[in-house]
């Protein structure tokens, strides 16, 4: 930083230079930290700190993949292992971590359930096994040990390799979006929403710790919008 500057319009000129709000985010909450260390007369510090620009969170809504997207998503691959992980993506709304270390002991076939075991903050949770996928492991070419996903070196997948599966399948599908697994599983909760699935259902099937975090879902559905009329139409 200049030290000819004012923390203010250092992070000012941050901005003027476009660059991106995390960046000015990041430089802010440094200055904060750096004056609140100090050993400079504390009125003068909280002054300064009153002074410093809060830039706030950027918050974009995530991108939802229509039905029939997802769907020529699973037929555009013939490669099986990449269609299931597309499936069960959508189907459970799992995380690629979840995907990645999903192992056939926490498919129960029987009673239509998968076990997600130590997901995000270390929570357990219960999720749907969808007839389609149920379809598809059983008909998976695999000794149904271990992990559900091998890689031909017999390792796991890596999280990039995830991501890449999901980027080239929705390129052969025509899909402009861009999409990440995530997008699978903002898909899986906005669908359930239109559907008239309780939001506190969503939060538990995605394993959200505040149910907050799973509203967002009702910004994108269209489930009310559909019975908004446009005044043009009237």
């Amino acid at each position: 930083m200049n030290s000819k500057k004012s923390p203010r319009k250092y992070l000012l000129s941050l901005i003027d230079k476009n660059k991106s709000d995390e960046t000015v985010r990041s430089a802010g909450f440094a200055i904060k930290f750096y004056l609140k260390a100090s050993k400079e007369d504390s009125e003068i510090i909280e002054k300064i700190i009153e002074e410093i620009p809060n830039l706030k969170r950027e918050k974009k809504l995530p991108v939802i993949l229509s039905k029939n997207e997802i769907e020529k998503m699973i037929l555009s691959t013939n490669n099986l292992t990449h269609r299931l992980i597309i499936q069960i993506g959508y189907a459970a709304g799992l995380r690629s971590s979840e995907i990645i270390n999903l192992k056939w002991k926490d498919i129960d076939f029987n009673r239509n359930l998968i076990h997600i075991k130590t997901g995000k903050g270390k929570k357990d949770r219960i999720v749907m096994l969808s007839q389609r996928v149920k379809k598809s492991l059983q008909n998976f070419f695999s000794e149904k040990n271990g992990y559900v996903f091998i890689t031909t070196r017999g390792g796991k997948y890596t999280q990039r390799t995830i991501q890449k599966i999901i980027e080239n399948t929705a390129k052969k599908a025509g899909i402009k979006k861009k999409i990440s697994p995530h997008t699978l599983r903002h898909s899986f909760a906005t669908h359930l929403l239109e559907k008239g699935t309780d939001i506190r259902y969503i939060r538990d099937l995605l394993g959200h710790s505040d149910i907050s975090t799973t509203l967002i879902y009702t910004k994108e559905s269209n489930r009310n919008l559909s019975n908004i009329k446009s005044p043009l139409d009237d």
